[in-house]
């Protein structure tokens, strides 16, 4: 008799491009924890202050909020993201889901990126003036990010979720030529350590990358999140030139996940299903996160969506 596959069994499967019982589904955030449960996760701004009592206690609220995320929505996966890429979050999460599901946190600003500069006039003189201050920046980035992903690896983790915008809805935010000298190195190092670690990399980016969609496949990254419909990401192209390379994940259309109608909603989600996820290599889920302000109801229109895709008899 076959068992029912465990989320992180589900997970494995679509990552190596094998079509799993359905497709894997989960969301890098999910911010809407006081309108589905009443509870809340401790402040964002909070953690720095506490004490170490302190913080187990809310780290133990933290995962009384993820464990019925998990069950009520059917997670394959968690991207511990309160705390904040903390080995101690993820080591409390692989505690309380053991192998059930894929554990992984967060980890951002590893590299140049959109929301890693301050000063738009002074980060375009150096790319030009200072390429050397550039590099030097990048590595002092890299090295962070190397040291934090050996914390998460000790701590138990599956996966990183590498999180650098490089890209606006008309392309990436520096010219090719320039992400391949200053940001793609850096990046491609901290892949190969990920995996090095024997964890699995994930690498996000908002906006529209298909002038650099290629340098991405060459990172060896196993999967990248966003896929950004809003910037005229569509997935049956990317999906075309990435299978059996890079997994995908994402596309439902956030901007409708806002605002509706529940049609529009339906017809992006089941774009994404139909169009990704045979042959395996796509994880279902939102193009950017479940954020504030969403209504909750959107979120389950889509679920809807899923759970009747996946019951539905499928060509095999």
């Amino acid at each position: 008799m076959n068992h029912a596959m465990t989320g992180k069994e589900r997970m494995l499967k679509t990552l190596r491009f094998e079509e799993p019982d359905r497709p894997p589904h989960f969301e890098i955030m999910f911010e809407l924890e006081h309108e589905a449960f009443g509870l809340r996760f401790p402040d964002r701004h909070a953690w720095a202050g506490m004490s170490a009592q302190q913080k187990d206690h809310a780290i133990g609220r933290c995962m009384e909020i993820y464990t019925r995320i998990v069950e009520r929505y059917q997670w394959d996966a968690l991207a511990v993201y309160w705390p904040w890429s903390d080995p101690d979050g993820v080591g409390a999460a692989r505690k309380t889901f053991g192998d059930r599901i894929l554990v992984g946190g967060i980890v951002g600003d590893s590299i140049w990126s959109i929301e890693s500069i301050s000063d738009w006039e002074e980060f375009a003189c150096d790319l030009k003036e200072r390429p050397g201050h550039i590099h030097e920046t990048a590595r002092a980035k890299s090295r962070n990010a190397l040291a934090t992903f050996d914390r998460m690896a000790d701590a138990g983790a599956d996966f990183i979720h590498l999180v650098n915008d490089v890209a606006y809805n008309t392309g990436p935010f520096v010219a090719p030529a320039d992400f391949r000298e200053f940001m793609l190195p850096y990046l491609a190092e901290q892949v190969a350590h990920i995996r090095r670690r024997g964890m699995i990399p994930f690498v996000h980016t908002d906006g529209n990358i298909m002038t650099i969609l290629d340098d991405y496949l060459a990172l060896g990254a196993a999967c990248f999140q966003s896929v950004d419909p809003m910037a005229g990401m569509d997935i049956a192209e990317v999906k075309r030139r990435c299978h059996g390379k890079m997994a995908l994940m994402g596309n439902v259309q956030c901007s409708l996940l806002q605002e509706g109608p529940d049609e529009a909603i339906r017809r992006s989600a089941l774009y994404c299903l139909e169009n990704a996820s045979p042959g395996g290599g796509y994880i279902f889920g939102t193009s950017n996160t479940i954020f504030p302000g969403m209504p909750l109801r959107n979120y389950e229109t889509m679920l809807q969506v899923f759970r009747e895709f996946c019951a539905s008899p499928r060509p095999r």
